[in-house]
């Protein structure tokens, strides 16, 4: 039997991430506090909607970020940490330009730099233009870090909803179903094909693995873990079971 193993959230999109015991989710939204926020980049404007994820400052551009870690405080300040930049706190409501400074800081020059830190639209701002959330399976993770050769870091992946208890990549036969996790249903929509973001390691922010050739060499595509959109909302916890609805 599968059970809900992991919970993450990244409250700025490509900024950091913190875990969590449990949520509640609701219909077509993303899981709460996910992608709240984005940092976009060059000239590009905020629309107010749902934009690409190329627009944004991310792991795949600047590996750096994938070290960072974020701390939601109750009072709804956000402490975001990097093993090689000091610890920052701010309110993300009005001080987005100190997290946008404090990002600069770690991105290529060569990329259009972080310009402005922007509230998501209702849907969120994960890669998909309608509101998701991932599941990924750890059997997975175990499977591709045998393949490595090293222990692949789940935080590499920015998953919301991590899985034990499947084979590897069985959630990849769920597209298309429904299944429950607590009191929550949602329905599998597509796989998640993966981009170089995950090559980083996140405890240094440093390039280290191959993950697209492995994947590719090993399992023949690129994909890693699915997107799900809820369908019906409710508490989930870590320690649910899974089961199809």
């Amino acid at each position: 039997m599968a059970t809900l193993a992991r919970i993450w959230r990244h409250p700025v999109k490509g900024v950091g991430c913190e875990t969590l015991d449990g949520a509640m989710l609701a219909p077509d939204r993303p899981l709460p506090g996910d992608r709240a926020y984005g940092i976009l980049t060059g000239d590009t404007q905020d629309t107010g909607d749902w934009q690409s994820c190329r627009y944004f400052a991310r792991g795949c551009y600047g590996p750096a970020l994938m070290a960072v870690t974020a701390e939601t405080q109750a009072d709804g300040r956000i402490t975001f940490r990097h093993p090689d930049r000091p610890e920052i706190t701010l309110d993300p409501e009005t001080e987005g330009a100190r997290l946008v400074a404090w990002t600069a800081a770690m991105y290529p020059d060569e990329r259009p730099a972080p310009r402005e830190l922007v509230k998501a639209p209702s849907i969120g701002l994960s890669d998909a233009n309608y509101p998701s959330i991932s599941i990924l399976g750890l059997a997975a993770l175990d499977a591709l870090s045998l393949a490595a050769g090293v222990p692949m870091d789940p935080r590499r992946f920015r998953g919301n909803l991590w899985l034990d208890g499947l084979s590897p990549f069985e959630e990849f036969d769920w597209v298309g179903k429904r299944i429950r996790i607590g009191g929550a249903e949602l329905e599998v929509t597509e796989r998640i094909d993966r981009c170089r973001a995950t090559e980083a390691d996140p405890e240094t922010g440093q390039r280290n693995v191959n993950t697209l050739a492995v994947l590719r060499d090993n399992f023949g595509h690129v994909d890693f873990g699915v997107k799900a959109r809820v369908v019906t909302g409710g508490q989930i916890a870590t320690g649910d079971t899974v089961a199809f609805a």
